[in-house]
């Protein structure tokens, strides 16, 4: 991409420096390209950072990740690749606010030097230039070509700052902290397969199974709708029904009802016959209905009222920020979750009403 660049910035600067900044037409139309395309800019780039700030708040904010540096042009091409260890919230958050403030930086210096210095280069590289840069961002084209994580989608799935995540790194990747100091990150997929071939002991085998099943949790939920849900399915028994992961405390009901993925209903029917307890919450305060909600998986949301029911009262268990689920459906814009909550709920409360105004003549008589 470096190299591209300078092939259209080389010609570009030669060029610019040939028009005629004295000509006040060219210098007319030299200010309402340059504006009017850093205005766009401007607009996308605050777009950016209020999307950020939305991802930076959500649920996946305390995802580890880890994200390499910016190349450097005289860097060692012998070097290990190195990879800064973050979390997701984090580095949305970084790579938003870096962007909006190159931008506007970037934006006032060409303006202060063209009606103080007169100079026209600039304005003439960077109407061209601009919006090339902003689509270099890895960050900045994610967001813009393909939105916020839509329901069903993770970080992973997504990978918007080109990052790897713990699974992902090698033995050839060199991981440091914010103050650049080597850490060593353990791979739980390698050590669990080398747990397994050195040694036989009921605890060791016991962590594997742990981690294994995590994993397979985790994959699943990573594929989204297109998720085969067979393989959890087989896994599940009393004894994992209510499993959660090590990080986030996901659990495979939360998972399931979240999903929208084929045979997900059977699953939740299973886990219910396993044990598995629906009033359960992650790290974020959200239940199995949380996630139907945010995610937007109407069938999950039924299929979970209808299991469990509604007189469990799943809906109504607010979360760390204070949202019932329907909330999170609302805010999201899923009106088919909303449709789903609000008759069943309806539902209940026409059959109490009932019940009240059977006993209540029966009383009466």
């Amino acid at each position: 991409m470096a190299m591209n660049k300078l092939m259209i910035m080389l010609p570009l600067m030669f060029a610019a420096r040939k028009l005629d900044g004295e000509d006040p037409n060219i210098v007319f139309m030299l200010r309402c390209s340059y504006f009017s395309v850093q205005f766009c800019i401007a607009l996308a780039v605050i777009y950016i950072f209020l999307v950020s700030k939305k991802l930076a708040g959500g649920k996946f904010k305390d995802t580890i990740l880890y994200v390499a540096p910016p190349p450097q042009p005289l860097a060692d091409p012998n070097a290990k690749p190195q990879y800064k260890q973050s979390t997701f919230g984090e580095q949305a958050t970084k790579t938003a606010t870096s962007l909006l403030t190159s931008t506007l930086f970037g934006i006032c210096f060409t303006t202060v030097l063209h009606f103080y210095k007169g100079m026209i280069v600039g304005l003439a590289m960077q109407t061209i230039m601009g919006p090339l840069n902003l689509f270099e961002n890895t960050f900045a084209k994610a967001i813009l070509l393909g939105g916020s994580l839509k329901p069903g989608e993770t970080p992973k799935s997504r990978k918007l700052f080109g990052e790897k995540y713990r699974e992902e790194l090698t033995k050839d990747d060199e991981v440091v902290d914010s103050e650049g100091k080597v850490i060593i990150v353990k791979n739980e997929g390698t050590s669990a397969a080398t747990s397994t071939a050195a040694t036989t002991s009921g605890k060791k085998k016991k962590k594997d199974s742990k981690t294994s099943f995590e994993d397979l949790l985790l994959d699943t939920w990573d594929e989204g709708e297109k998720a085969n849900v067979q393989p959890l399915m087989d896994a599940l028994n009393a004894s994992n029904a209510n499993f959660k992961t090590s990080e986030n405390g996901w659990t495979p009901l939360m998972v399931v009802a979240a999903l929208r993925a084929p045979k997900c209903d059977e699953v939740i029917k299973k886990l219910k016959e396993l044990g598995a307890n629906a009033n359960l919450v992650d790290v974020e305060g959200w239940n199995a209905l949380h996630w139907s909600a945010f995610h937007g998986s109407a069938s999950g949301a039924k299929c979970l009222l209808e299991t469990y029911g509604v007189a469990l009262g799943l809906q109504d268990v607010k979360d760390k920020e204070g949202k019932v689920p329907l909330e999170h459906a609302k805010d999201e814009g899923n009106e088919d979750v909303v449709k789903v909550i609000e008759e069943m709920c309806a539902a209940k409360a026409g059959d109490e009403k009932g019940l009240k105004d059977k006993d209540g003549i029966r009383k009466r008589k």
